[in-house]
C-alpha cells in the first residue's frame, strides 16, 4: 500500500461540503503535497490516481525459515532461548507503519492483529478469529504453528511451552505495562525469565527495513473539530486537578490528535502523527513530535498552547517528573513498558487509570456528528454510482478492478484517503474475514456467487465504513438463507431501543439471534467505534461478547453482523450508527437511548429469502430505503439515479412471515 507518509492533503476550504455530482480530481504539488480542486464535467470514474492502496502480495512464506533461522542465531548470541514478535509499534495502534511490521517480515502474517513466540524449537503465530484462514495461507506452517490467539493468549501460550530456567526476551517499547504484567506472571509459573532487550532482536537481522515515517502534520480546524484545542486542554486539566494528579502521559496517537486538533500521515489510511503528549494539570502541555513533521502553519496553531520537543526528549522529561515525585497518570493496556520503568525509576508516584481522552473523544459534539453525517452522505452517493457501475459491467471484471473504481468514485467525492484497504471477496475469498485482493489472489467476478465488499473512506468531516454482499447471478439457497439471517440480525440492532447504562455486550446477541436459532455465529464482534476522521477502529464503545463499556449518546459505532462458510461464502452487512439521546417511548415507564443510521447505501435485496423476514423487518428496510432514496438521489447522475430507484424499491408484502 502507498506509505501515508509521502501525501499531504490539502482543501482550499476546509469546510466545504463537496457534493458527489461535483466530481474532484486531485493534482499533485509536490511528493508531499497535494490539492483537492472540484472539476466540473469530469467522466464518471475518471479519476484513477494516486492510489491509496495496492494489490501486491506482501505475504511470501518462503522467506520464514531463513529469517525464523537467523533470529534464533541472535537468541543464542544474547543467551535467550524465546522472544516475542508482537504486531506493533510503540503506540499500540492497529495500524503501524511499514518500519515497523516486524512480524509480516518474520512470518508472512500481514493481518492487523497478532503476535509470534520464538522459542529454541518451536514457533507459534497467535491471531483472532478474524484470522483464522488468512494465517494459513499466508505462513509456512510447516514452521509457524498457528494458535487462537483468543483462547490462548500470548501469556497463556507461554505458561504451557516454556521450561524452567527459560529466558524469554521482549522489546518493552512494544508492550504494554499490562500486557508484561500477564507475562512476567505466566513466565514466573513455568519457573522462566522474561528479559527486557535494549534493541529489538528483528531489527537485528531487518537488513532494509523502510525509515520511519515523517508524514506532515496538518491543523483539523475548530468548525470541523467542534472545539477547540484551549477548552480541550482547559477540561483535561480540570480532570487531573479533580484525580489529584499532577501530569498524564498520552500514548495513543489519535487521543494525541484529538487533543491538539491536528492530523497526521504516519499510517496507512489512519490520519494520526506518531506523537507523545504529557499533558499537565497546571503547566503548559508538551507534545514530543519529530519537527520535520511541522510546518510554520500548524507550529503557528500549536506555539501558543504547546510546548514543542522531539520524541528524542522524551525520557528526559519522564526523568523530571520522577524527580519532583509527580503523581503521573498511565494507562496500563497502553503505555510502553520502558516508559512506565522510566517514570518509576526516577521516582515518579505512578497512578494506573484509563486515557482520559479516550471518552470525550468517543462522544461526538454537534459539529462532528454533522460533519459525519455530511461525509455519508457523500460517501453513500460515492458508492451509489459504483454500484450502478457494478449492475453494468462489475460482473465481467474481477475484485482488483472493483478495488479501483469505488476509490475512484470516493476521490471524487472528496475522499482524502481510504479509512483501510478495501475487503473485495468474491465467492469463496469473500468468507476470510478480513481478506484484502492481491495479484496472486484475484478471481474474476462471474458465475452464482456473493460478492463481499468492505470499505470507507477518510473524509474532510468524518470517517466511513461501510460493507455491502452483493448477489452475482443467482446466488444458491444455503447463500440466501445465510444473507437474510445476517439481515435480521442487523435491524435488530439497527432498531433496538435500550437503557441508559445498557453496555455492548447486551446489544452483540441481537445481531446473533437469527443465526444461533440456526445454529450459526461469527468469530467477530459486531461492532466497533469510528472517529472523526481519525481510526476507523476506535473505543472505548463496541458491541461485541466483551464490551463492557455503556453506549452513550454522541458515540459511533459498527453495525456488522456476518456468516463465513470457508472455500464457499461470506455475509457481512455494515452500516455505522449513531446513539441518540434518550426518548420516552409511548407508554413506557423510562427513556430509552437508540440509533441513528449514518450509512446510505441501498442493501442488495435480491438475495433475501423474504419467508424468512418478518412485517416489521420489511418495514424497516423500506423505510431505510426511502431515506436512502430521499438523501442520496440529489446527488447523483441521472444513469445512477435510476438504478437507485430500483435498488430501493419497496418490498413489503401482505403475507410476509409475523
Amino acid at each position: 500500500m502507498c506509505p501515508s507518509s509521502t501525501r499531504r492533503f490539502v482543501l482550499p476550504n476546509p469546510s466545504l461540503h463537496v457534493l458527489a455530482s461535483a466530481p474532484l480530481v486531485i493534482v499533485a504539488k509536490s511528493a508531499s503535497a497535494m490539492r483537492i480542486r472540484a472539476v466540473a464535467g469530469s467522466p464518471p470514474g475518471a479519476t484513477l490516481a494516486p492510489m491509496f492502496q495496492t494489490f501486491d502480495r506482501v505475504a511470501d512464506p518462503s522467506l520464514g525459515a531463513p529469517r525464523l533461522a537467523a533470529l534464533r542465531e541472535r537468541l543464542r548470541h544474547h543467551g535467550l532461548t524465546g522472544f516475542l514478535v508482537p504486531r506493533a509499534d510503540e503506540f499500540q495502534g492497529e495500524y503501524v507503519p511499514e518500519s515497523a511490521e516486524r512480524l509480516r517480515w518474520l512470518t508472512g502474517f500481514s493481518g492487523s492483529a497478532g503476535s509470534a513466540v520464538i522459542l529454541a524449537d518451536r514457533a507459534a503465530v497467535l491471531t483472532d478469529g478474524r484470522y483464522t484462514l488468512q494465517v494459513r495461507e499466508e505462513t509456512d506452517a510447516t514452521i509457524f504453528e498457528p494458535v487462537d490467539g483468543v483462547a490462548t493468549p500470548t501469556h497463556a501460550f507461554l505458561a504451557t511451552a516454556l521450561k524452567p530456567g527459560d529466558r524469554v526476551g521482549f522489546d518493552p517499547w512494544l508492550h504494554t505495562r499490562a500486557q508484561v504484567r500477564r507475562l512476567t506472571e505466566a513466565t514466573a509459573r513455568a519457573g522462566a525469565e522474561l528479559v527486557a532487550v535494549e534493541r529489538n532482536l528483528v531489527d537485528e537481522i531487518w537488513t532494509d527495513r523502510p525509515a520511519p515515517p515523517a508524514g506532515p502534520v496538518v491543523e483539523q480546524p475548530p468548525e470541523l473539530a467542534g472545539e477547540t484545542v484551549e477548552t480541550k486542554l482547559a477540561r483535561l486539566a480540570e480532570t487531573l486537578r479533580g484525580d489529584n494528579l499532577d501530569a498524564v502521559l498520552l500514548t495513543q496517537p489519535d487521543s494525541v490528535a484529538w487533543t491538539f486538533n491536528i492530523r497526521g500521515a504516519d499510517v496507512p489510511h489512519n490520519p494520526v502523527v506518531l506523537a507523545f503528549a504529557l499533558l499537565a494539570a497546571d503547566e503548559r502541555p508538551t507534545l514530543f513530535v519529530a519537527p520535520e513533521k511541522i510546518d510554520t502553519a500548524v507550529e503557528a496553531h500549536l506555539a501558543p498552547l504547546v510546548d514543542l520537543a522531539p520524541p528524542g526528549d522524551l525520557l528526559a522529561a519522564l526523568d523530571r517528573l520522577g524527580t519532583r515525585s509527580a503523581r503521573v497518570r498511565i494507562d496500563p493496556a497502553w503505555t510502553p513498558e520502558i516508559l512506565v520503568r522510566r517514570l518509576e525509576a526516577a521516582g515518579a508516584d505512578v497512578v494506573d487509570g484509563d486515557d482520559p481522552v479516550v471518552l470525550p473523544k468517543a462522544l461526538k459534539n454537534a459539529a462532528e456528528i454533522e460533519g459525519a453525517r455530511a461525509a455519508h452522505r457523500r460517501d453513500g452517493a460515492a458508492m451509489a454510482r459504483f454500484l450502478a457501475w457494478f449492475e453494468r459491467e462489475g460482473h465481467t471484471t474481477d475484485e482488483i478492478a472493483c478495488c479501483r473504481r469505488l476509490e475512484a468514485f470516493r476521490v471524487e467525492a472528496g475522499a482524502l484517503d481510504l479509512s483501510f484497504g478495501t475487503i473485495a471477496g468474491a465467492g469463496p475469498n469473500g468468507a476470510v474475514v478480513h481478506y484484502h485482493p492481491t495479484t496472486a489472489t484475484n478471481r474474476p467476478i462471474d458465475g452464482d456467487c456473493l460478492f463481499l465488499l468492505d470499505s470507507g473512506g477518510q473524509y474532510v468531516d468524518g470517517t466511513t465504513d461501510v460493507t455491502r454482499t452483493i448477489a452475482v447471478g443467482t446466488p444458491d439457497a444455503a447463500m440466501c438463507r445465510a444473507y437474510t439471517l445476517v439481515l435480521k440480525g442487523h435491524i435488530a440492532v439497527a432498531a433496538a431501543r435500550f437503557p441508559v447504562g445498557t453496555p455492548g455486550s447486551a446489544l452483540d446477541s441481537f445481531a446473533r439471534s437469527a443465526l444461533w436459532k440456526a445454529g450459526l455465529d461469527y468469530d467477530h464482534g459486531t461492532g466497533h467505534g469510528v472517529g472523526s476522521r481519525l481510526s476507523v477502529h476506535e473505543g472505548p464503545q463496541r458491541i461485541s461478547k466483551t464490551g463492557s463499556v455503556a453506549l452513550q449518546p454522541g458515540m459511533i459505532v459498527s453495525n456488522e453482523p456476518g456468516f463465513y462458510a470457508a472455500g464457499r461464502f461470506g455475509v457481512r452487512i455494515e452500516n455505522l450508527i449513531l446513539v441518540t439521546p434518550p426518548e420516552h417511548v409511548p407508554d413506557g415507564e423510562r427513556p430509552m437511548l437508540g440509533f441513528e443510521t449514518l450509512t446510505l447505501i441501498p442493501i442488495d435485496t435480491r438475495p433475501i429469502a423474504l419467508d424468512l423476514l418478518t412485517a416489521d423487518e420489511i418495514a424497516w428496510l423500506d423505510a431505510y430505503h426511502a431515506r436512502v432514496r430521499a438523501e442520496i438521489g440529489p446527488l447523483v447522475d441521472a444513469t445512477t439515479r435510476a438504478w437507485l430507484d430500483r435498488a430501493t424499491a419497496p418490498l413489503a408484502r401482505p403475507d410476509a412471515a409475523e
